[in-house]
């Protein structure tokens, strides 16, 4: 009889553990399980079945790595993983034969929908959204229900390949849903996204246990000033706790910096003494979803492995998964550096968390907070201006703070300055003059000007980074070069939509014979956020010609 490794003991025993040892037990089918339904912590799945994980997804049991990960388990894992350890050593045992009797496949989304691109496009969006909508979740057991986790109200996804929501995507498609006047889904996922901050303490990247050690660029602020656009400012004070949880999440890493230290977690301080934020997963172990590739970037790269593993895990976070910017050499992804680097975009977005906290306060009456929360934007900008801004470039990077120098990569997370209004007018007009010069193209802008073959690179275009580029020239009334920038991109849009009857998540914005730009799966039915980028560059077209 094989010994049984005390490390895969712990995978099999573990999730009956997490329920209290006088809880009643009952068999069924031969097969003993725990009645108690009370939520245990969350356990990504990477750590519910150990081996038999990494079996699957070293294998490639499926072409794509987030399939397993997002299966549901048809008894609870322990028992799975006591059958497995029966039946691993058996000859001619089947893998997958063994998972597909064990899990539950992801459910297929909107296989029966038909796009007719005879239609506008804004018809085949409308009629998109009930397709991407998703009712709200049930409450199952979480050791039964897989790695979901349950949300209270309905929500929209990004795409037809996904059952769960995304976090910064969702601004985006809000856009939309405001244009089409569906501001009750708006509610609905603002509601979610707070139930997320209640329930885990931040908003994960998105409503996947495998997502529990990392965040999304901070648009939830965003999302409430959006939906007070239509609902009135007390939106912004019933959902201020959330919103201060929020920068609360993101600040923590403060507490661990001292005289020997001046980073800890999320936050940086710089040599004056300025507070900074980054990029940073706490896991440091292959993603779960992508493990295989994480794995074989590791052994490429002759790196630590807990570093490279966090760097990639970090990247994530930012949602330019991948690109130049978080390489050392701007062009191989072994050489990813995520920690060492402060996004300008991401301090530009805690900058507006700090303005709509402030508000929220202003509104409560609460002066002394209100105060606190405005001294922490103006520091904030002052850093921004300070460290961000490269006079020789004429343009807004990301600063590599432990070389004490702008990274080399300029990309559209520059543009980030100028939506939130903190550029001077002599700074937007330089930044200007880079954007025409170097990131116009036939179909909008181009994320950077690195042909990595990375899908956040050259010459791939995607909706967020058209609408915050649209958005940002038009602050500082760029208004000739923010058009040609929104109609290029409404033009390249229509131009696919009529030639697939679909919208895709990024475009080739050089080469306009393509129909999409790169990816890491087909073609859909969707997506999301641009669907809502162009519903609303559509609508202030309209407005503009009225």
């Amino acid at each position: 009889m094989k010994t049984i490794k005390m490390k895969n003991l712990i995978y099999l025993f573990f999730p009956l553990l997490l329920f209290s040892c006088d809880s009643e037990v009952k068999t069924i089918d031969q097969q003993v399980i725990p009645s108690s339904t009370k939520k245990g912590p969350e356990l990504m799945p990477d750590q519910l079945y150990g081996e038999l994980f990494k079996e699957v997804q070293m294998k490639q049991i499926f072409p794509d790595g987030k399939t397993f990960v997002d299966c549901t388990p048809k008894a609870y894992p322990s028992v799975i993983l006591l059958d497995y350890e029966k039946q691993k050593e058996k000859p001619g045992f089947d893998l997958k034969k063994f998972v597909l009797e064990h899990f539950e496949l992801p459910k297929k989304y909107a296989s029966g929908f038909k796009a007719d691109n005879n239609r506008s496009v804004e018809e085949h969006i409308n009629s998109l959204w009930p397709v991407l909508t998703r009712e709200k979740d049930a409450n199952a057991n979480n050791q039964l229900q897989g790695s979901l986790m349950p949300l209270p109200n309905p929500y929209i996804v990004p795409g037809g390949r996904f059952g769960e929501i995304y976090y910064w995507d969702s601004y985006f498609t809000m856009l939309g849903l405001q244009t089409s006047g569906k501001i009750n889904m708006i509610e609905n996922m603002v509601k979610n996204f707070a139930h997320l901050i209640d329930q885990n303490g931040f908003i994960p990247n998105g409503n996947r246990t495998y997502f529990l050690t990392r965040s999304q660029p901070p648009f939830f602020g965003r999302m409430v000033g959006l939906l007070a656009e239509s609902k009135g400012n007390e939106v912004i004070t019933s959902f201020l706790p959330q919103l201060e949880k929020e920068y609360n999440f993101w600040m923590n890493g403060q507490k661990g910096i001292g005289r020997a230290k001046s980073f800890h977690q999320k936050v940086v301080r710089l040599k004056d003494g300025e507070i900074m934020n980054r990029y940073w997963d706490k896991g440091v172990t292959p993603r779960a979803e992508s493990y295989r590739e994480d794995v074989e970037t590791m052994k490429k790269s002759g790196r630590e492995a807990e570093v490279i593993y966090q760097d990639l895990r970090s990247a994530c976070e930012s949602g330019w998964d991948f690109s130049s910017r978080w390489f050392k050499d701007a062009k191989t992804l072994e050489t990813i550096h995520t920690g060492d680097i402060i996004p300008v975009d991401l301090n530009c977005l805690l900058y507006d968390l700090e303005k709509i906290i402030a508000k929220g306060y202003e509104l409560k009456g609460n002066e002394t907070k209100r105060k606190a929360f405005e001294d922490h934007a103006v520091h904030r900008k002052d850093a921004i201006l300070k460290y961000c801004w490269n006079e020789g470039k004429g343009f807004f990077m990301d600063y590599n703070f432990k070389t004490k120098q702008h990274t080399p990569v300029l990309s559209l997370a520059g543009m980030y300055p100028l939506e939130s209004q903190i550029a001077s007018k002599l700074q937007a007009t330089k930044v200007a003059t880079v954007i025409q010069k170097d990131f116009l193209k036939p179909g909008g802008v181009v994320s950077t000007n690195e042909a990595t073959g990375q899908q956040w690179d050259y010459p791939n275009g995607w909706a967020p980074l058209q609408w915050m580029a649209y958005k940002g020239l038009m602050n500082y009334n760029k208004n000739k070069l923010a058009d040609e920038i929104k109609n290029r991109w409404i033009a390249l849009n229509k131009k696919v939509y009529k030639n697939t009857g679909k919208m895709v998540e990024k475009y080739n914005v050089v080469d306009m014979t393509l129909d999409a730009g790169g990816g890491e799966y087909p073609v859909q039915d969707g997506f999301g956020w641009t669907n809502g980028v162009l519903l609303k560059m559509l609508s202030e077209s309209k407005v503009k010609h009225e």
